[in-house]
């Protein structure tokens, strides 16, 4: 789908926008949503909004793919996305578990059949409700936040966005739609075929990643707040201190 299309959509309706299209698309969405979030335009704490509306979206859909596979089990058995995706969902799960959930979030179109196959094989709800949660906001943070890290990185090599304006509305939209290709046709096809080990050294790459983000959004929280959290942090070590 164009990029612009979301970009306008985003813009338009905001965090309404981030909620429900996470809820039938996501990638595109989440990652224009980063960017946007990256100069403020929901508000304060903007990329803690698009964290929370794009994990409530996602999450919302996962749950209507599994009602769906658990109260239709009969029909969507014989629906053609699923006889299509149930192969490619039987080997993930035969070889990560209930991992393949985190997983099929980045296979292109595994994502919702994924939540529909474990309806169908009545996987218990509150062993799946967790697991999707967690999923979700693993799958909201990385891309938004790779979305909010690329808008940092082009700003600083062209300038302001609110004096380039469209051209760096064009330069986004370009690298979100390469980002979205190479998360399609590069790698969907490899976290089907990866070993538990490479997804080890994967996961822990990511945790990496998402340390470096979490100091990255600190540098930009608002002086009164980045006080507070410092003073709290302070507070806990002095009781503990007291403690030993």
């Amino acid at each position: 789908m164009n990029g612009h299309f979301f970009y306008e959509l985003v813009a338009q309706y905001g965090l309404y926008a981030v909620f429900f299209l996470a809820m039938i698309e996501g990638d595109i969405t989440l990652l224009l949503a980063g960017v946007l979030a990256h100069g403020a335009f929901f508000g304060d704490y903007s990329f803690l909004k698009v964290l929370c509306a794009g994990t409530a979206g996602g999450l919302t859909g996962d749950q209507i793919a599994y009602v769906m596979g658990r109260g239709f089990r009969s029909r969507v058995r014989d629906y053609r996305f699923y006889r299509a995706a149930r192969p490619r969902i039987e080997r993930l799960t035969g070889t990560f578990g209930p991992l393949a959930i985190f997983l099929s979030k980045y296979v292109y179109g595994l994502r919702t059949a994924t939540c529909v196959f474990y309806g169908v094989a009545k996987m218990r709800y509150t062993r799946f409700l967790p697991i999707t949660l967690l999923s979700c906001f693993a799958w909201v943070f990385l891309l938004s936040g790779a979305g909010y890290f690329f808008h940092s990185i082009v700003t600083n090599f062209i300038g302001d966005f609110q004096r380039l304006g469209k051209l760096l509305l064009v330069i986004v939209v370009c690298g979100i739609a390469a980002f979205y290709l190479a998360e399609r046709y590069w790698l969907s096809p490899r976290v089907e075929e990866a070993d538990p080990e490479r997804v080890h050294e994967l996961e822990q790459a990511a945790q990496v990643r998402l340390h470096e983000l979490g100091a990255e959004i600190k540098e930009h929280l608002p002086a009164p707040l980045a006080r507070r959290t410092k003073e709290t942090k302070q507070k806990r070590a002095g009781h503990a201190g007291e403690r030993d």
